[in-house]
Formats: structure tokens, C-alpha cells, sequence
């Protein structure tokens, strides 16, 4: 039984009806949220997180490099976690599950579009209803970001890590992006418009990420940082 079950348990089904659009009582779902990620999550080693599209299909070229990276990142010992719908999502998880790796799945329920992808291990499968919960959930438990091409979802990961390594609100870990002729408008305005336009950003805000275009490179990537840094990917 899930912590939001137990909660619902102790409230009788009127009551939690009554109850639940109550602003105060929110806090206990967002509560059980966290404290069912932090449980499950404490006990997967190693991973990284992989951002993308959910609407990547299977026969797209950044499909199948997200599963080849996950694979090659099981291969050193990490696990995989991702958002745990389709897409690329499903992609990293194929990789990592085939590679008989730790393959997470952080799901978030929506009226429409997510549903969860069938490559997550089944005690590694949570679901949340609020994004900020299981934004806080990539970002703790992950050792590194990889994030090919996604929406505004992806952006948003993205830019929340990049955020909170330049404001020391964590410790900095790897960010690749993958896909140079996709992210170079992106950062093409970063420099223009940020960096040299307004001077929102300094100088050194842009070796927080790194973008490659191959499988090898990304995997090298994570690789080098924790080889070259003091840190440890807690293995």
C-alpha cells in the first residue's frame, strides 16, 4: 500500500472527497507523495536521469540513441530513472531494463496524455500527482542529467537543474545535452540574448551543460566528470 493509500485509509471515502480540494489537507498529499519517493527511491544506487520527448516514436533516431545510451550507462553500473511515460521516457527505459539494470520510472498523472511505459521495474514505479514532488525526486536521486530532444517539459527539468547547481542549492553534476542541431538555437540565444545581450547569466553559467551528438560522447561524459572531480556517484 502506497503512503497516499495508507493516508486515504484513515479518512473515510466521503471525508477525503469532502476534504481533498481543501488547501490545508493538500499538504498531506504532497506529504505522502514525498515521503513514498524518498523510501523507494533511497535504495537505488547510482542513476541518472534521462529527459525527453514523449512523443518520440519508436522508429525516430533520438528514440533509439536514448535507449542505446541507457544501455551503455547500465553497462558502468548506473541505473536509469526517467519520467516514465513514452517517448524517449520508454526508450531509456527499454535500454537500462534490457541491460538487466535498476530502470525507474517517476510517472505523472494527467487527465489525457501519460501513461506509464511497460519497461519500468515494478517496485520502481511511482506516481505523482504534483510535478514539483517528482522534479524534486529527478534531481535527488540522480547523478547526472541526459536530456535529448523534448518540449516544454524537458526545457523545464533542464532549466530547473541548471538553476539550482548555479544558486548552490545542489551540488553540481553532470548535464548533457544530446543532439547538437537541435539545442544549438537554444544555446546560440543563451550567449546572444543572455549572456552578451542583457548579461543575465555570467560567463561560467555556461559550462553547466554540455551538448554531444553520439552515444559515446554522452556516456563519456558522465563518466569524465565523476573521473576528473572529487565527487562520487555513490556506488
Amino acid at each position: 500500500m502506497t503512503e497516499k493509500e495508507k493516508i486515504k485509509t484513515v479518512l473515510n471515502h466521503k471525508t477525503w472527497n469532502e476534504i481533498k480540494t481543501n488547501d490545508s489537507w493538500q499538504v498531506f498529499k504532497m506529504m505522502a507523495e514525498i515521503v513514498e519517493g524518498f523510501e523507494k527511491l533511497s535504495r537505488i544506487g547510482p542513476c541518472v536521469s534521462i529527459f525527453g520527448s514523449s512523443r518520440t516514436q519508436p522508429d525516430n533516431k533520438f528514440y533509439i540513441q536514448a535507449a542505446d545510451i541507457a544501455h551503455q550507462l547500465t553497462d558502468k553500473g548506473y541505473g536509469v530513472i526517467t519520467g516514465g511515460g513514452p517517448g524517449i521516457m520508454e526508450a531509456a527505459n527499454k535500454g537500462s531494463f534490457s541491460a538487466g539494470g535498476p530502470s525507474v520510472g517517476l510517472n505523472i498523472e494527467l487527465p489525457h496524455e501519460q501513461f506509464h511505459n511497460k519497461y519500468i521495474d515494478q517496485d520502481k514505479l511511482i506516481n505523482f500527482d504534483y510535478f514539483f514532488v517528482r522534479k524534486l525526486m529527478f534531481v535527488k536521486y540522480a547523478q547526472g542529467f541526459v536530456v535529448l530532444p523534448g518540449g516544454f517539459g524537458t526545457l523545464d527539468e533542464l532549466f530547473e537543474a541548471m538553476t539550482l547547481i548555479q544558486t548552490k542549492k545542489i551540488g553540481k553534476f553532470p548535464i548533457v545535452l544530446v543532439g547538437k542541431e537541435f539545442w544549438s538555437g537554444l544555446v546560440e540565444w543563451i550567449k546572444s540574448s543572455l549572456l552578451k545581450g542583457e548579461q543575465t547569466v555570467s560567463p561560467n553559467d555556461m559550462f553547466l551543460f554540455k551538448v554531444v551528438d553520439t552515444t559515446e560522447e554522452a556516456v563519456q561524459e558522465i563518466e569524465d566528470f565523476y573521473r576528473k572531480s572529487s565527487l562520487s556517484p555513490n556506488f
